[in-house]
């Protein structure tokens, strides 16, 4: 059997939903299924435009909070905190235990630190000159 290795910045679609799928089987039959589930908190004025919002997943019992952004003109407001809130208490009503996040931006780290969140790492320079920390939270009581 021949192979040949390809590196693309445009993979299609379809390849990139087969990786996807082959390693969701491959850790589902290692693990046990992930449960994986979309969740979103979305924020939104009375014209309906988007000003803040999560967007992330529930899976194995954990919250993974992807995507955070706050418009600048609700910043300063606590409104990632509110969000947050949110997403929690869809976790927590879904079974989850515990929360993780990462940012390289101190000011969102300082929001999910007064949420309740802790860093247990970190990558430097990630970007250059900043680093990238990783956070998490328990959601439920340990015991």
């Amino acid at each position: 059997m021949q192979i040949r290795l390809t590196t693309t910045d445009t993979p299609a679609a379809e390849e990139v939903a087969l990786i996807g799928q082959n390693l969701t089987a491959y850790n589902d039959a290692d693990v046990g299924p992930s449960g994986r589930r979309v969740l979103a908190v979305t924020v939104r004025d009375e014209t309906g435009a988007l000003l803040a919002g999560i967007s992330g997943y529930t899976g194995w019992g954990w919250l993974y909070v992807q995507w955070l952004w706050v418009h600048e003109s609700l910043r300063g407001q606590r409104m990632a905190g509110q969000m947050l809130t949110a997403a929690e208490d869809e976790a927590r009503a879904r079974g989850c235990h515990s929360a993780w996040i990462d940012t390289f931006n101190p000011i969102a780290e300082k929001a999910y630190t007064r949420q309740g969140y802790a860093v247990f790492g970190e990558l430097p320079d990630f970007p250059v000159g900043r680093s990238r920390k990783f956070l998490q939270k328990r959601l439920t009581p340990s015991g």
